[in-house]
């Protein structure tokens, strides 16, 4: 049996205490209710709509617990105990159930299957999220932040001030168990890179350390870097070769799609093909009359210019003869072994 369903637009419906954060996280509107069975337990929903997944992916990590479990439900699930946190899409659900049950997880997954999925580019989650290293983390303390206040909830390494988020910043952490200690891994992803070296400048001054000390009260060693647009954070009780192999396994790498067809179709890239040809046909025809006109204008200028001087010769032009002598030889039969040699040269006036 289902209770009275409430529905709301405003944030503080679904949490009066961080509504300000679901509002940066593109919030949209609120929606709960109770089921009761027949046995008495009772189940209850509370779901949140965003703009996109990557809001819903936020507020996702903004109520994970680091002692949650997770859970195959949904795009991503956790629970505690008789909660359930899930999201899928761009909706968020919080389930609590009055008694746990083998069949608690199925049937939130048989929800998770009906909910909608937003279309286009809002079902995209944000890019940073793939820059975050594997190796080394600590489950379920990954979070990811849209907005100064939802950062400064987290108390991360570097200010919301520092971060600016007036230039669409983007920001996801997560916690590392390292040889030297547990350290905060700190990604903030800006559109450009000119924007990331400019803000590494700030952050590195506001600072005012040598390398490896930090001016954050507690927060121990403080390592950066920067790698295309991204700024790699990396801070906490950390020795320094700790730190340089956690931020070495931050790497951005520009990769270009190329979204045109480029496969062959015999049906229609045939008669492309032959058209083509054609064209280039004519195109080398043109290109060879207009050689052959501009070669011939040239030469009948230069003649016109410079009469017998570039291209023609005098019709009487002599040329050059040899004087050779012709040698000839003759053996008369019967003579034996001798032979009669006449010499005849060309007279001097032959030509």
């Amino acid at each position: 049996m289902q209770g009275a369903a409430q529905t709301s637009p405003d944030a503080g419906a679904a949490d009066p205490t961080n509504a300000a954060v679901l509002r940066e996280y593109g919030f949209a509107d609120f929606a709960s209710s109770t089921y009761t069975r027949d046995d008495g337990r009772t189940l209850k929903i509370r779901a949140a709509r965003f703009a996109d997944a990557s809001g819903a992916f936020g507020a996702y990590t903004f109520y994970l617990q680091p002692d949650m479990r997770r859970e195959q439900i949904g795009d991503q699930g956790a629970s505690l105990g008789q909660r359930v946190l899930f999201y899928r899409g761009h909706i968020v659900i919080d389930a609590l159930f009055s008694e746990e049950s083998p069949m608690s997880g199925a049937e939130l997954r048989e929800l998770a299957g009906v909910l909608p999925r937003p279309g286009g580019n809002a079902g995209n989650l944000p890019p940073i999220l793939g820059f975050m290293p594997p190796r080394s983390y600590v489950t379920n303390t990954e979070k990811y932040a849209m907005g100064p206040l939802a950062l400064s909830a987290l108390a991360p390494p570097v200010s919301a001030d520092l971060v600016d988020f007036g230039v669409r910043a983007e920001v996801t952490l997560g916690r590392y168990s390292m040889p030297s200690g547990e350290a905060t891994l700190m990604l903030i992803y800006y559109p450009t890179p000119q924007l990331a070296a400019e803000h590494l400048r700030r952050i590195d001054a506001s600072h005012q350390r040598k390398p490896g000390e930090s001016s954050i009260e507690n927060a121990g060693e403080f390592y950066d870097k920067r790698t295309g647009p991204i700024l790699a954070i990396a801070a906490g009780p950390l020795s320094e070769s700790d730190a340089k192999t956690l931020l070495g396994r931050v790497n951005y790498e520009a990769n270009v799609t190329w979204n045109e067809n480029t496969s062959f179709d015999p049906n229609k890239d045939l008669g492309t093909l032959l058209v083509n040809i054609v064209l280039l046909c004519f195109i080398l025809g043109a290109m060879a009359i207009v050689a052959g006109v501009a070669f011939g204008g040239f030469r009948i200028l230069m003649k016109r210019l410079f009469p017998d001087k570039v291209f023609d010769r005098p019709e009487q032009m002599e040329f050059i003869s040899l004087h050779l002598t012709e040698t000839i030889v003759q053996s008369r039969p019967g003579s034996g072994s001798g032979a009669v040699v006449q010499t005849a040269q060309t007279p001097p006036g032959a030509r």
